[in-house]
């Protein structure tokens, strides 16, 4: 899904989520011919109406929403619009519905058979609540995507979480409803953003064990990312087996982020890409759903990543020793940027798979709590393979 007004979510100058790292993202794809691939279609939605966003909002934090859009004067902290965070826009309104609309599109057209996997790489605004904006985050198009998929009759939806910061806001959206299970791997929020996403927030009494949180110690780098990613993530998936499979994939958790603390490099991302692209087609039949997310290197990290995302989504990984192109590159220098040379960090990840966990490291026991706490509930050994 893309639509170029999509860059019109915009905070301002200065604000960290700017995006040109969107920009930066499709033209690099292009330049790559991922987005010209057989079998791949570009399409771009109306934006969300208002039935659609009170799927999951309240009427009332539209009015919020549209007020502050015709007149940025109009602050309403308390539903957190006019903050640091989420500064008011002219257009603010229909800058995000455009994003909704785009992720909700996808979601239908997956479900439908229309396309195997889909893509919003501006969505994954995965901290907006139901009646307030958080993080960065108006609409939160990831859950409505997956409130259209159940909507249309879906009975489980997976969703997985690869941003630095616990997706919250999902979480609480689908709290109560065991059609859902939310898995986020995340910094801890004893040192990061939104300060939750604890191992023992496993769901409501109406779904217990729905909510996974995977809360990983700062400084956590390839090796130990990939091994909590092992050790929860397939297991759950393959025991709920989740007839879609939905994903966020902001690429905050680089170690090159400048606000967050854990360490990955580009490749460590890329394969969490093709895992999820596997585990897609293992569980829920090809049907996948992805958006982007965080993600504040905007030159450096963003474009590389996502790209790598796109092409991963769209059928063939691209060689990470390749150069980007000349004109990408000349394009990042006429913004007064310098772009990286290569699709590498020149990392080559690797992981010690599960189980023989260690509870004297911290890697471990961050992961051994997440499992005591819901594998049982699916079926599964918390200590085992």
């Amino acid at each position: 899904m893309w639509d170029p007004a999509l860059i019109g979510y915009d905070f301002g100058r200065g604000h960290p989520l700017a995006p040109i790292r969107v920009d930066l993202t499709v033209r690099l794809a292009r330049e790559f011919g991922v987005l010209d691939r057989a079998g791949v279609t570009c399409l771009a939605a109306p934006p969300a109406d208002d039935r659609t966003l009170t799927m999951l909002h309240e009427s009332a934090y539209l009015a919020a929403v549209r007020r502050a859009g015709a007149d940025p004067s109009d602050v309403d902290p308390y539903r957190g619009l006019g903050t640091g965070d989420n500064p008011t826009f002219v257009g603010m309104f229909e800058a995000s519905a455009l994003v909704a609309g785009q992720t909700v599109a996808a979601a239908e057209a997956v479900w439908r058979g229309d396309a195997a996997h889909a893509i919003n790489i501006a969505g994954g605004l995965h901290h907006a609540m139901a009646g307030a904006a958080s993080g960065f985050c108006v609409f939160n198009d990831v859950a409505l995507g997956i409130a259209r998929l159940l909507q249309l009759g879906a009975q489980r939806v997976a969703y997985v979480d690869v941003d630095v910061h616990h997706g919250d806001g999902v979480q609480a959206l689908f709290w109560d409803d065991p059609r859902v299970l939310t898995i986020s791997l995340h910094e801890s929020g004893r040192t990061l953003f939104p300060g939750t996403g604890f191992p023992h927030e496993t769901g409501g009494s109406a779904a217990p064990g729905s909510a996974v949180n995977v809360a990983l110690p700062a400084g956590t780098a390839d090796a130990g990312w990939l091994r909590a990613f092992d050790a929860v993530v397939p297991p759950l998936l393959r025991a709920f087996a989740p007839e879609v499979l939905v994903t966020q994939h902001g690429c905050d958790s680089h170690v090159s982020d400048p606000l967050a603390h854990l360490a990955l490099t580009v490749d460590g991302q890329r394969t969490s890409y093709a895992w999820l692209h596997e585990l897609a087609h293992e569980v829920a039949g090809g049907r996948w759903l992805a958006t982007g997310g965080g993600g504040y290197a905007l030159v450096d990290v963003v474009p590389r990543a996502w790209t790598h995302l796109l092409a991963e989504l769209t059928g063939e990984g691209i060689d990470p020793t390749t150069e980007t192109p000349p004109a990408w590159q000349a394009h990042v220098r006429s913004l007064g940027a310098t772009p990286p040379r290569r699709m590498t960090d020149g990392a080559q990840p690797a992981f010690t798979a599960w189980p023989h966990p260690d509870p004297n490291e911290r890697l471990d026991a961050a992961v051994l709590a997440t499992r005591n706490e819901v594998f049982a509930r699916h079926g599964l050994d918390p200590v085992g393979a």
